[in-house]
């Protein structure tokens, strides 16, 4: 019996994996570029928008941080909901929610006084920011569950660069919808888009003890390698059913690893809000594009946005391969990306459409580079708080969406220009390096201390 025992275990060790993992990030990827692309359609319709409905620049950073608010509240609560319920059935019903109020928004002028329609558009994308609430912290227990550690860096690299590449597919076919069609039609459009993405991420996405396409070679060679296999729908896990208390909350906020990991994700996230929000303004006022010019010109700092991206988390893994530690691994690429990301106030000092796009690549290729706060967050949360932890992380990351609209609005507002807005946006990304830098130390996994009954 020992024997045979022996032989199954070395039939499973050698046989041929299949490679399920990859149709999960695949369905991550699509998904993530649908909630950018969703994400983008106000900054894309701002300018058309502004002036048929009379909104100025300072209202417009409200209706724009209005996504953030409500993403921000919601991601605690969202990381709850993942823990308890699972990727699948949480995920499923945030996509279908926030691709019907992004429909909505096409409707928004009907209601309308000035005043009425801005209430509404405040609504309804606070709408969209809480249906969209879990989307990150399921990607990163999904990530942590279906890849191991040496693939984990790469997985979370091309899923957070799903953000660029939506970018790239989604921002030239808006701008041809506002100047051909009216930029109604982008939020009628992506909305009926992401409903029917809803029903196909039922088809696909299952944990991976439970997926009907995994062979135990697989699952075998995931949880070997450091993948937590039985995060999700299993309700058998022995991981899923401590309860969540705030002493546990307030035990990650009390670690200086995970604190510095968190502002360094608002930092860098001031930079990804800047890009989905002012930026095809700056290149509309600012440079005197024309609105589709802006939608192509948009796609260049997105690519490179991409391929930083990509190349980042590739780099990081083969890091791990060639035996540097995590930590190592982990903030070589977040360092250097931040520091290129820095050529943003650049901008500032050229005139050339051509220069400005340059630099602005430039940025967005360090920006890409070394975002890899996903992948760190699924080596150091807690097993028991996957969710959640990643949760309190987007809730700190986002918060830039709240703070970076309105104060560029009013930035604009005093001066008249973008200027000083990039100098701000670069300062951030200066603290963000600086918080790898000495304040993060080593990287790994969190363990919660147990607490008295």
């Amino acid at each position: 019996m020992e024997n045979l025992q022996t032989q199954s275990a070395a039939t499973v060790a050698t046989a041929k994996h299949t490679k399920t993992r990859y149709l999960i990030l695949a369905m991550i990827f699509i998904v993530t570029s649908l909630n950018y692309g969703d994400r983008a359609t106000l900054s894309m319709a701002a300018s058309p928008m502004t002036q048929e409905l009379g909104i100025d620049s300072v209202t417009m950073g409200y209706i724009f941080s209005a996504f953030a608010w409500a993403y921000v509240i919601g991601q605690i609560p969202g990381g709850w909901l993942l823990d308890k319920y699972g990727a699948r059935k949480v995920y499923f019903a945030s996509i279908f929610l926030w691709s019907f109020f992004t429909i909505l928004i096409g409707f928004s002028d009907i209601f309308g006084s000035t005043g009425a329609v801005i209430s509404v558009l405040f609504l309804l994308r606070f709408l969209v920011g809480l249906s969209e609430s879990p989307a990150f912290p399921g990607n990163s227990q999904i990530v942590a569950a279906w890849f191991p550690t040496k693939e984990r860096g790469t997985a979370a690299a091309i899923f957070n660069s799903a953000q660029y590449f939506a970018t790239v597919i989604f921002a030239p076919f808006m701008g041809w919808l506002v100047a051909q069609v009216h930029w109604q039609s982008i939020f009628w459009i992506m909305g009926g888009l992401g409903i029917v993405v809803s029903f196909i991420w039922l088809k696909v996405i299952y944990s991976p003890v439970n997926h009907p396409s995994l062979n135990p070679s697989e699952l075998e060679y995931i949880k070997q390698g450091g993948g937590l296999v039985l995060m999700g729908e299993d309700k058998n896990n022995t991981q899923q059913k401590k309860k969540t208390s705030f002493a546990d909350i307030k035990q990650l906020l009390s670690s200086r690893m995970l604190l510095g990991i968190f502002i360094a994700q608002y930092c860098i996230n001031c930079l990804t809000y800047f890009f989905l929000t002012w930026f095809p303004v700056y290149l509309v006022k600012e440079r005197h594009m024309t609105i589709l010019q802006a939608g192509f010109a948009a796609v260049a700092p997105a690519l490179c946005g991409f391929i930083g991206g990509i190349l980042g988390g590739l780099v990081s893994d083969r890091l791990i391969k060639m035996n540097h530690s995590v930590t190592f691994a982990r903030k070589l690429p977040i360092i250097l990306g931040l520091f290129l990301s820095t050529s943003i106030v650049i901008c500032n000092y050229v005139e050339s459409h051509t220069a400005i796009i340059f630099f602005m690549s430039l940025a967005f290729f360090g920006k890409g580079f070394g975002s890899l706060g996903w992948a760190v967050m699924s080596d150091v949360a807690p097993k028991e708080m996957i969710g959640l932890s990643g949760g309190l992380f987007n809730t700190f990351g986002n918060t830039a969406g709240i703070v970076i609209p309105i104060v560029i609005g009013y930035i604009i507002s005093s001066t008249g220009s973008f200027n000083n807005a990039l100098v701000f946006v670069g300062i951030h990304a200066v603290i963000a390096l600086l918080c790898y830098l000495f304040m993060v130390g080593k990287i790994e996994r969190f363990q919660l201390k147990t607490t008295a009954p």
